[in-house]
């Protein structure tokens, strides 16, 4: 596991990297953090895919700036839907796949905020499989998802911010015959799958939010499983 900086066409970005054991080449999975940044928690999503044996990159999307104008800047790029944000991540994508250990194949994963940025990602970046978790669903969700990559996505029932985003969603992949596995889990809250602690898990447990361990090492397989299908 190292820390590396990665550049991009507007910054460099400190970025976390996590590579399976053994000799490669593997498929490489860029790990998109939440609102919180890149925290342990980020990392450890990197080296639970790492030991399922993926090339897996975290880049620090608010290390080019302070962090407010950085958060900023990322919600008004996602609503544009175009912009520094989405360069930053295809300028990680293409260091991904110039790696001598990666196979060329890649995919992405998001949580909260980059759940919604994995699922704009889905087509026209690359991507041969995305993976939002608990991430707003547009409106216009069947134009973003023409021509998509497959999609695993999950969410927590007991959500109230993304009521009824997940029929909506699997609706919208099928209609578009995307090939795709959505789960909604009726215990779970948002973020169900980030174990924070400190002042961060407490202002999630106050917000509904809470780490549910059952069902996120049911939705780590179920991507895995998913990515396996499509990043061999």
């Amino acid at each position: 596991m190292t820390e590396t900086s990665i550049s991009t066409p507007h910054h460099r970005l400190k970025s976390y990297v996590a590579t399976p054991q053994g000799e490669g080449p593997w498929p490489g999975v860029i790990v998109l953090h939440d609102i919180f940044g890149l925290t342990d928690v980020t990392r450890g999503h990197a080296d639970w895919l790492a030991r399922e044996g993926y090339v897996a990159v975290a880049p620090d999307l608010f290390s080019w700036g302070g962090r407010l104008r950085c958060i900023r800047a990322l919600m008004v790029d996602l609503t544009a839907r175009r912009g520094a944000a989405f360069d930053d991540v295809d300028a990680v994508r293409q260091w991904l796949v110039g790696r001598e250990d990666c196979t060329g194949k890649t995919g992405v994963v998001g949580f909260c905020a980059s759940g919604a940025f994995a699922i704009l990602l889905a087509a026209g970046h690359g991507f041969s499989a995305v993976a939002p978790n608990y991430g707003s669903v547009p409106n216009d969700i069947d134009a973003i998802l023409n021509g998509a990559c497959p999609m695993v996505a999950s969410f927590g029932k007991r959500d109230w911010t993304l009521k009824g985003a997940a029929p909506r969603l699997q609706g919208a992949l099928e209609r578009q015959q995307v090939d795709h596995d959505v789960k909604e889990y009726p215990d779970a809250g948002h973020s169900f799958m980030d174990d924070h602690k400190g002042l961060i898990g407490v202002l999630g447990v106050v917000l509904g939010s809470s780490y549910k361990d059952q069902d996120a090492a049911d939705a780590r397989g179920r991507i895995t499983t998913f990515f396996a299908r499509h990043l061999a």
